[in-house]
């Protein structure tokens, strides 16, 4: 799932952050089981403590880093759960805020984020110069 969502990165970065997020206190992952079956995942949520996020007033604040549920489950609520889970752990270490991102083209998550309550704050397109 990650690398469904994330199609550019290495797998294997991928496998490596995700061991790291896993032993690191200020970040945190939840995962959604498909339902009937405990065995088959369809979703996860992955959370961050972060020093500053443009468009959050705290600092440090919670970012949502990641949110995937599998196509065939969107629409069921696990989406929702999946950032409540991310909701709950972060005013448990009393954050009163989230900050998310997404990428321009990605209207559906913006869609997705909006349904959930976020508001959007900013837009930018970065640049880079080889020098």
């Amino acid at each position: 799932m990650r690398a469904a969502l994330w199609p550019d990165a290495d797998p294997a970065e991928l496998a490596d952050e995700l061991d790291a997020l896993l032993a690191d206190p200020d970040q945190v992952a939840f995962v959604a089981e498909r339902e009937g079956d405990s065995k088959r995942l369809c979703g996860f949520a992955e959370a961050s403590v972060r020093p500053f996020a443009n468009g959050v007033d705290e600092s440090p604040c919670a970012f949502l880093e990641g949110w995937w549920v599998d196509e065939d489950t969107r629409r069921s609520g696990m989406g929702r759960a999946l950032v409540a889970a991310v909701e709950n752990w972060a005013r448990g270490r009393g954050f009163a805020e989230l900050g998310s991102d997404a990428l321009l083209d990605n209207t559906l998550g913006h869609q997705a984020h909006q349904a959930l309550g976020f508001e959007e704050q900013e837009r930018v397109v970065y640049f880079r110069k080889r020098i």
